[in-house]
């Protein structure tokens, strides 16, 4: 099978959209996921891919926890902003509204919910990083429909 054939088949899976963010030294980065999964109940953990490519994959190398916003249905400019290359920037998230978790994540304000996660392992895989996360805390921010990324879209 060739790649946009295989593209084309797994955009037939509908997933959740989310922003994964980090705190190394000071400088913030968050960057849109959907290849998100819940990994085991116990421990608690979930897991997140993350591009060698990214700017995201430098700071998932050094960061000792992440936080997941896991996005709305209204907050589709959220998830393009973070869906583009940025570099780590010292005390801002693009802009967008934030606070900050326990573990020294930034979360995204008004998102269906939050998971905040140490890092417990992270696993070459292609041209991706595994990263599991343990979860340390979590809390639902609000009731609506969920950003559903969907046939490339």
């Amino acid at each position: 099978m060739d790649r946009d054939t295989y593209r084309s088949l797994i955009g037939q899976f509908a997933t959740g959209v989310t922003v994964v963010t980090t705190n190394v030294d000071g400088r913030l980065h968050g960057m849109t996921a959907n290849a998100v999964c819940s990994l085991s109940l116990e421990p608690l953990q979930l897991l997140v891919c993350v591009d060698r490519e990214s700017n995201c994959y430098r700071q998932m190398q050094r960061a000792e926890a992440f936080g997941l916003s896991i996005l709305a249905c209204d907050q589709e400019e959220i998830s393009n902003a973070f869906a583009r290359t940025t570099a780590p920037a010292a005390g801002s998230l693009l802009g967008v509204a934030f606070r900050q978790g326990r573990l020294g994540e930034p979360l995204i304000e008004n998102a269906l919910a939050h998971l905040e996660c140490r890092m417990a392992e992270r696993i070459e895989g292609g041209g991706h990083i595994v990263v599991i996360g343990e979860g340390v805390a979590g809390d639902r921010v609000r009731d609506a429909g969920p950003l559903v990324f969907f046939g490339g879209r």
